[in-house]
């Protein structure tokens, strides 16, 4: 399996991928916003995109399926429920299902809801696994509820999917938002060595060329994988004077994502 991570260099720092396979060149475009990269980059290196996978149906996702496909042919793959707010839905899918790419790439669906209700991530079946994780899982940061999701349902997606995945997945999420998203993590908990570490190496940088974490390095320094850590409840609870003396990991996490969304 190839990864072709495209930086879009938009104001909503979006990126694109491209997943190819090396024996037939069939490439699997995933959130295509930016078209004139994407066919480009596909061209430059001998691919042929044959599908498109949206993981939800927000604009910036969306937004250049139409360019992609008349220039491909490409087939147009998202949510099962998600083909009333995206045109041209030629395959709908749901947790379980497999999409394959050419010959030997594998890339496994998972319904996971939360930024919206209709949101699928991409694992790879691959010795180095890989998730494409779309708006639910950011760098240092989780998705955003108001367009269309739910808290509640974000944290049961981390909860109960994304955690369990193997420490040393890759991840590659739909924005780069990582400096914003440490220095929120600061903000809740300024004794978090791993952010503080970080965050120099990632101010100002080319987002372009940024480094691929994985999800072991997100455990140290999410905080939306660090529900539990007594400083994170310490600083909360300065927010949030009723919370209980031990919150259950729910409550930290809704608590947390209100408190994002005002940062």
């Amino acid at each position: 399996m190839i990864v072709e991570r495209i930086w879009t260099d938009n104001a909503l720092r979006n990126y694109n991928y491209l997943i190819a396979c090396p024996n037939s060149g069939e490439a699997l475009a995933i959130d295509p916003l930016d078209h004139q990269r994407c066919l480009a980059t596909a061209k430059a290196k001998g691919w042929q995109i044959t599908q498109i996978l949206n993981t939800h149906e927000h604009d910036d996702h969306t937004g250049g399926n139409a360019a992609v496909v008349a220039a491909t042919g490409a087939k147009v793959i998202a949510h099962h429920r998600a083909g009333a707010r995206i045109a041209g839905v030629s395959r709908g899918v749901k947790a379980g299902d497999v999409i394959k790419v050419g010959k030997t790439v594998e890339l496994e669906c998972m319904d996971t809801p939360g930024h919206t209700r209709c949101h699928i991530c991409l694992r790879s079946h691959t010795e180095q696994p890989a998730l494409f994780s779309g708006d639910t899982l950011f760098n240092a940061g989780a998705g955003n509820c108001y367009n269309g999701g739910n808290p509640e349902e974000l944290y049961a997606t981390f909860a109960d999917q994304l955690v369990k995945l193997p420490d040393d997945t890759r991840v590659y999420p739909g924005h780069d938002y990582i400096e914003n998203n440490l220095r929120f993590t600061l903000s809740r908990e300024p004794d978090n060595d791993a952010a503080r570490a970080l965050l120099p190496q990632v101010t100002g940088h080319d987002a372009a060329v940024a480094r691929v974490t994985t999800l072991r390095e997100e455990k140290r320094f999410n905080t939306f994988l660090r529900l539990g850590s007594a400083s994170v409840i310490a600083k909360l609870r300065e927010e949030f004077p009723n919370l209980p003396d031990q919150p259950d990991a729910k409550t930290v996490f809704v608590k947390l994502r209100e408190l994002r969304n005002q940062w």
